[in-house]
């Protein structure tokens, strides 16, 4: 669905996307993770025809990145939340979501039946009559996602979606986020909550202007264990990195024993996610 190839951005002097190459398949949710200035944002809006792309190739569909007959087109079939939600602060919930359902040519049943749907998903039917800028960060973040699927999009790119949330809110956009997963849509999430990448994504980038790594997010775990080996005490406790558990823990056991040592219980320690994105991140620095 989505597919770049060498993806290069470049302002001036400056390259925030280097020889980016990445396919993401329709009806996967895929996460984007990296420190400010990787170029996350940057991919996102080369993606959606905000920004022409410097070199390289890209296509969402069928349609190319920087064809000019496509642009258009590729715009109907995406959906985007910036991390500037950018609504109309003087209008109504309601009104907002059907001044972009017209923009996007949708008919008066469809908007009906789509606000509707997505504003008592979200938990705002109650208060689509009331002006925008009444409303906290949270809600109108809520709201952009509802104008983002208004004309029921192939594609839904989210940038930061939960940031700067309270926890209630965050989980909210994330079940909502869910939610859409289930309902097969491709979606592009860039994010720095590693936890939620983790629960979301069926497989994640980790950029820092190259693309450093990429797999599901289990991949990338395994990927630092096995690029891993020590041994490490601290106090009655040892870590001890194995490849084969089952066939090497026996042993260490036995010469554990033999040296005089007590053994009070063994447990498996798996890499984080977290840990996997702050030793690809700090290597490429």
């Amino acid at each position: 669905m989505i597919e770049t190839n060498n993806l290069t951005k470049t302002f001036s002097d400056v390259t925030a996307v280097e020889d980016l190459t990445l396919r993401v398949d329709e009806g996967e949710v895929f996460g984007f993770l990296g420190p400010n200035g990787a170029g996350k944002t940057t991919t996102v809006r080369v993606l959606a025809c905000l920004i022409s792309k410097t070199s390289g190739e890209a296509r969402i569909g069928n349609y190319e990145i920087g064809n000019d007959a496509d642009a258009l087109k590729i715009r109907k079939i995406i959906g985007l939340v910036p991390d500037n939600v950018g609504l109309y602060e003087d209008l109504s919930a309601y009104r907002n979501l059907d001044f972009y359902g017209r923009l996007y040519e949708c008919t008066v049943a469809q908007r009906e039946d789509r606000i509707e749907h997505f504003l008592k998903m979200l938990g705002l039917w109650n208060v689509r009559d009331r002006a925008v800028r009444t409303f906290s960060k949270g809600m109108k973040q809520k709201l952009a996602i509802v104008r983002a699927l208004i004309h029921e999009p192939q594609v839904l790119f989210l940038d930061e979606p939960t940031a700067n949330l309270d926890p209630e809110f965050q989980k909210t956009v994330r079940d909502f986020i869910l939610e859409l997963k289930h309902e097969k849509r491709t979606i592009f999430l860039n994010t720095h909550n590693l936890d939620e990448a983790q629960r979301i994504c069926d497989r994640i980038g980790i950029l820092n202007t190259k693309l450093v790594a990429e797999g599901t997010p289990e991949q990338l775990m395994e990927s630092l264990r096995l690029g891993l080996r020590y041994v490490v005490s601290s106090g009655n406790r040892l870590v001890i990195d194995v490849s084969d558990p089952e066939k090497e823990n026996p042993g260490i056991m036995e010469a554990i024993v033999a040296a005089g040592g007590h053994i009070q219980f063994i447990t498996e320690k798996h890499a984080t996610l977290e840990e996997v994105y702050l030793k690809l991140v700090r290597d490429r620095q």
